[in-house]
């Protein structure tokens, strides 16, 4: 019905046809223009780490706790969650496009301070991370040794130590994730002989922490100085144990009568 009538009045569809080929040429001058157009929404996300928990740990005492705290949030989406096996919680928030990722992080950041007090001790001894990314890999870059002076443990505490930094600084990097550890001391505790000496777990990781430091005595030749003094030096009385015979020798308890466990 439509159709017929517009064929029976060429004239009349030609005029509708100009007139919107006029508008749509003007419009073009007002359209918005950009590089980069925000067609994907910002998303911010939480990290946590529990260290020794199980995923259903870490879903009950970290990622729900968070969840609950992230509500009235404007222009929030949808939120999603992951609790893994080692520990590791993650919560992903997604915004409306258009939304300022600097403002959304930061109201996230002042949610994220109310449910702080609920999480255990040892989440927020670790930290809590809020970053402005998603999980969609841009590039992934390998390091080798070509001299062979370094092997994989060596290119991994040298990719976090130099090169996490330098990357995350990047304008339009949100977020740098390193495959791999620092220099770090791995250690095993037989679980009957703590039982045998009335030990526990807390236990071994308080003497490991109280020896474990980095201790200054003072300095030598600080002020006030005599005059005429001209040496400035630091004094360390224990570094950062460095072997596994070190950590070894590490007492746990000291008995009543001398002994040490």
């Amino acid at each position: 019905m439509i159709s017929r009538f517009f064929l029976n009045r060429p004239v009349f569809a030609w005029v509708i046809a100009i007139v919107i080929m006029t508008a749509g040429g003007l419009a073009i001058y007002n359209l918005p223009i950009s590089q980069y157009p925000p067609i994907a929404p910002p998303s911010i996300a939480i990290e946590a780490f529990f260290p020794g928990a199980s995923g259903e740990t870490v879903e009950n005492t970290v990622t729900q706790i968070i969840e609950q705290k992230m509500t009235g949030l404007d222009d929030m989406l949808y939120l999603s969650s992951t609790s893994s096996s080692s520990g590791a919680a993650r919560v992903e928030l997604t915004f409306a496009p258009g939304t300022d990722p600097n403002l959304a992080w930061s109201k996230v950041q002042n949610k994220l301070q109310l449910a702080m007090a609920s999480l255990p001790d040892v989440v927020q001894r670790q930290g809590v991370k809020v970053s402005k990314s998603t999980r969609n890999y841009l590039i992934i870059l390998g390091l080798i040794s070509e001299d062979g002076s370094m092997d994989g443990n060596d290119l991994r505490d040298y990719a976090q130590s130099n090169l996490e930094k330098i990357l995350s600084r990047i304008p339009g990097v949100g977020e740098v994730t390193n495959f791999g550890f620092q220099y770090a001391m791995r250690v095993w505790v037989n679980p009957d002989k703590l039982t045998s000496y009335n030990l526990t777990m807390e236990d071994v990781i308080m003497a490991l922490r109280a020896y474990n430091v980095e201790v200054s005595a003072g300095q030598f030749g600080g002020i006030p100085a005599m005059e005429g003094q001209r040496l400035n030096a630091a004094i360390i009385v224990q570094h950062l144990l460095q072997t596994p015979e070190e950590f070894a020798a590490i007492p746990i308890r000291t008995n009543p009568d001398g002994s040490v466990v």
